[in-house]
């Protein structure tokens, strides 16, 4: 048994030795196999053959014959030196087709490849070019596609460093079906500005360059736009919409982005929205409403019989739109004054269903003044706020709060010191002493007995940070920490019986259905957020200076007050009623949250732009959304 190993062994090496001598081994190999298999099965069928030769020396030819005919050797039978020549023509035109057909398959392979790849010039004419691949692009992608909805032929082009196919099937898989919206993709750095005319950007509508996973990778995104600049050749660049994480790129993307261009600063619009949310509850809920094409958005629109009347009036000319501002030389007014005149150059900005729901309808009828609560200022308090972790936008968030901070208000920061040092933390208030108090504990904030001394009833708010990733990290591992800190704080709440006013920064949005915390609650997906927001402004460029105010502290934003504060509790009225209450106060209503719909889903009680039509019983737990000055 072992001898008969050893040989096979042997034998085994031996085959693999003449294997590794490469091509004509391989060639010799397969000859010897072919010899093995057709010689004898033409000597089988030749001796079996009632109609073959008698003699053996007849039989011998005609095996000759049919394994020449098999193998393509010619198959001459005669002198040697004639069936020599004839296997040598057989093997030179063997040579020739083979070479030719390998040619032929080696050409079609690399074309098919190529066109896989995606290098043909894309032929579309007013669609949307998406640079780069980040957390953003399903967000973008999805967004123009539901604003395509309504249009027989429209078209988006994705341009990244990524294969092909790797990136429609992720598109595909997340974004779903595009309907009459033809997604095109194709590969390549963005920067190249030869791979990125392949996407036709002249003919675009619009031009989005998508912001980075990797804040340090700002950088790509000024040399993307410079390669768009040099893509079109002098020629007229089409709207284009970037965004950066650090402000320091932001000017030289500006530069890069040209006139048409308009560059967004996400980190720190993430923190507005994470401030604002913080001082009311919900407004997350009503941003992401407004923000995407599946519901009521901002559209411009006007009509001549406006003209010469006043702003305040035309809050209440629209059933199923909300009047919110006005777009005049180019520049929007947000909530400008009621008695401001519309001039016949002006445009409303409303906020209505598509661009042809907004028509006009005196709703002034529908007031019922006996309903309306006399309005009652509220005055600024002190502020407690407790933010658990800390990451680059932690400064930008203290910034926003303290700019507003009342004398007495206090921020209490508890992170891990390998984030952050005291240092650190109280530098990042000093421009606000003395009115605002920097307060900092080092600590595990997923650890229940960081979180148990704190006195967490006290504060008004708790904001949940997620850490910087970290280079090698799996992407998922900051919104784990941040899942384990939520359930934490859940357990202080069961503790405690009160729930806690709790705003939360994830990474990826299927994470949001993981959190232990109330559905109504406020979650920041930073990449949704800026997905949405460039998708707007890639349809309507004036958007930008609107959205740029809301997220603002000194312009106007979006308050939620009290339903109270309005009209009567437990008194039946329109919603024209509660527009009405609140023009005298410099405030534009566009919409409710009802409180006994808080926590079901998916509007968590959050009403946009309703019919002003609409009647109910409001309750003193209702809220209004109220676009206003704080």
């Amino acid at each position: 048994m072992g001898r008969g190993t050893s040989l096979k062994g042997r034998a085994r090496y031996w085959f693999d030795t003449t294997l590794a001598r490469g091509t004509p081994a391989l060639v010799g190999w397969l000859a010897v196999g072919c010899l093995v298999v057709v010689f004898p099965v033409s000597a089988v069928l030749v001796w079996t053959d009632p109609h073959a030769p008698a003699s053996r020396s007849g039989r011998l030819a005609a095996v000759w014959r049919l394994s020449g005919e098999t193998l393509r050797l010619g198959g001459a039978t005669g002198p040697l030196l004639r069936v020599l020549l004839s296997v040598l023509l057989a093997l030179v035109a063997l040579v020739y087709v083979s070479t030719l057909v390998g040619l032929i398959t080696t050409g079609l392979t690399e074309r098919l490849t190529a066109l896989r790849r995606g290098h043909s010039t894309v032929i579309e004419q007013g669609h949307s070019v998406v640079l780069g691949w980040s957390e953003q692009v399903f967000t973008v992608v999805s967004e123009l596609v539901a604003a395509n909805a309504n249009q027989r032929h429209g078209a988006v082009a994705v341009l990244a460093d990524r294969d092909k196919t790797t990136m429609e099937e992720a598109l595909g898989r997340k974004v779903g079906t595009t309907g009459r919206t033809r997604l095109v993709c194709r590969s390549g750095p963005p920067t190249d500005p030869d791979l990125l005319a392949l996407t036709n950007p002249g003919a675009a509508s619009a031009v989005l360059v998508l912001p980075h996973d990797d804040p340090s990778a700002d950088p790509e995104v000024v040399k993307t736009l410079l390669a768009l600049r040099s893509a079109l050749d002098g020629k007229e660049s089409p709207p284009v919409v970037a965004a950066v994480r650090d402000d320091r790129y932001r000017l030289a993307a500006s530069l890069a982005a040209g006139t048409n261009g308009i560059v967004l600063e996400s980190d720190a619009i993430t923190a507005r929205l994470i401030v604002q949310s913080a001082r009311r509850p919900g407004l997350s809920l009503v941003y992401r409403d407004l923000l995407d094409f599946a519901g009521d958005e901002f559209y411009l629109t006007f009509d001549p019989a406006l003209t010469g009347r006043s702003f305040g009036d035309t809050l209440l000319a629209y059933a199923t739109s909300s009047v919110v501002g006005l777009l005049r030389d180019g520049r929007p007014l947000l909530n400008p004054p009621p008695q401001t005149l519309l001039g016949p150059g002006d445009r409303l900005i409303v906020i209505t269903r598509d661009d042809d729901t907004a028509r006009l309808s005196d709703c002034s009828g529908l007031v019922d003044e006996s309903v309306m609560t006399p309005w009652q200022p509220a005055n600024a308090r002190p502020e407690r706020v407790l933010i658990l972790g800390w990451n680059r936008r932690a400064s930008l968030i203290v910034d926003q709060f303290g700019r507003c901070a009342v004398h007495g208000s206090v921020i209490a920061v508890v992170a891990d010191p390998k984030e952050v040092t005291a240092e650190q933390v109280r530098d990042a208030g000093t421009d606000f002493a003395p009115r605002l108090t920097m307060t900092f504990r080092p600590g595990d904030v997923t650890r229940p007995e960081t979180l148990r001394c704190l006195e967490i009833d006290s504060y008004d708010s708790v904001v949940v940070l997620s850490p910087d990733p970290v280079p090698g990290e799996q992407p998922d591992e900051a919104d784990n920490r941040t899942l384990v800190t939520l359930l934490v704080l859940h357990m202080l709440e069961q503790e405690s019986g009160r729930e806690l006013p709790v705003v939360t920064e994830m990474t990826d949005d299927r994470n949001r259905t993981l959190a232990p915390i109330s559905p109504g609650a406020d979650v920041i997906i930073s990449g949704k957020l800026i997905g949405l927001l460039m998708a707007q402004i890639s349809q309507n460029r004036h958007l930008a200076a609107v959205f740029e105010e809301l997220f603002s502290l000194t312009g106007s934003q979006i308050h939620l007050r009290p339903a109270a504060s309005y009209v009567l509790p437990g008194c039946e009225a329109s919603f024209a009623t509660v527009v009405a209450a609140a023009q005298p106060r410099g405030e534009c209503a566009i919409g409710y949250r009802r409180h006994d719909r808080a926590t079901a889903v998916p509007d968590h009680g959050v009403r946009i732009n309703p019919d002003k039509n609409e009647r109910r019983r409001w309750t003193d737990r209702d809220e209004v959304v109220v676009i206003t000055q704080d």
